[in-house]
C-alpha cells in the first residue's frame, strides 16, 4: 500500500509541476501534456475506492502529527451514551460560554431551580426566604402564561411553607453540626484590669 501511495504522490506532483508550467505560459506540446496528465490523475482516483482513500488520508495526518495532544485523548468524550436532549446546544454554549441570564427561560428556571436551596440557606430572616421563593414562583407562573415558543417550562413552583420549614431545618442541623459557643469570659472593666494587672 505505501508503494501505491508515493505512486500516487509523485503523479499529484507531476500534475502540479504542470500546472505551474501551463500558468507560466506554455506551448501547445506542454498544454497537451498537462491535460494528459490530469486526465491520468482523473482515471487514477477512480480506480481508488474510498475506503483506500480514508485510509491514505489517515495515515498520512497520522504522519504529519495532526492527531497528537487532542483534547479528549484517553479521556471519555463528554455526553456520548446520553440520552438525546432537544436544547443540547443551548446548554452546551451557556456552559461553554459561561453565560448567566440569557437563554430560553424554561433553562433558566430549571437553573435557578437546582440553586435555589443554596440561595436560601445563605439568607438570615424567614421573610427574606419568603420573598425569594414567593418571586421564583411568580416568575415559573409567568414564564407558563407567555406563548413564544422554546422549550416548555417544567419547572414547579415551590411551596413557601415547606420551603421556610426545610430552611429552618437546615439552619438547624447546621447549628448542630457547629455545636455550642464556647461562652466568652466576662469583661471586666478597664480599671479593674489595670488595677489587677492583668491588661
Amino acid at each position: 500500500m505505501s508503494a501505491e501511495n508515493s505512486a500516487f504522490r509523485r503523479r499529484l506532483e507531476r500534475a502540479a509541476e504542470v500546472r505551474t508550467v501551463r500558468a507560466s505560459g506554455g506551448n501547445a506540446q506542454e498544454d497537451a501534456e498537462l491535460q494528459a496528465a490530469e486526465e491520468e490523475t482523473r482515471q487514477k482516483r477512480k480506480k481508488v475506492d474510498d475506503a483506500a482513500r480514508v485510509e491514505y488520508l489517515i495515515r498520512d495526518a497520522m504522519a504529519q502529527g495532526k492527531f497528537d495532544n487532542l483534547k479528549y485523548t484517553g479521556k471519555p468524550i463528554p455526553g456520548l451514551g446520553e440520552a438525546y436532549d432537544p436544547e443540547w446546544w443551548v446548554k452546551g454554549l451557556i456552559q461553554r460560554e459561561h453565560l448567566s441570564g440569557l437563554g430560553p427561560k424554561a433553562i433558566l428556571l430549571r437553573t435557578e431551580d437546582a440553586e435555589l436551596d443554596s440561595k436560601l440557606d445563605a439568607q438570615f430572616s424567614e421573610k427574606q426566604v419568603r420573598d425569594i421563593v414567593e418571586d421564583f414562583n411568580a416568575r415559573v407562573i409567568d414564564a407558563r402564561r407567555q406563548l413564544q415558543g422554546g422549550p416548555p417550562v417544567i419547572t414547579k413552583t415551590r411551596d413557601v411553607g415547606v420551603e421556610l420549614e426545610r430552611w429552618r431545618e437546615r439552619r438547624a442541623a447546621v447549628a448542630a453540626d457547629v455545636g455550642p459557643s464556647p461562652e466568652p469570659e466576662a469583661k471586666r472593666s478597664w480599671w479593674r484590669r489595670i488595677w489587677t494587672g492583668t491588661g
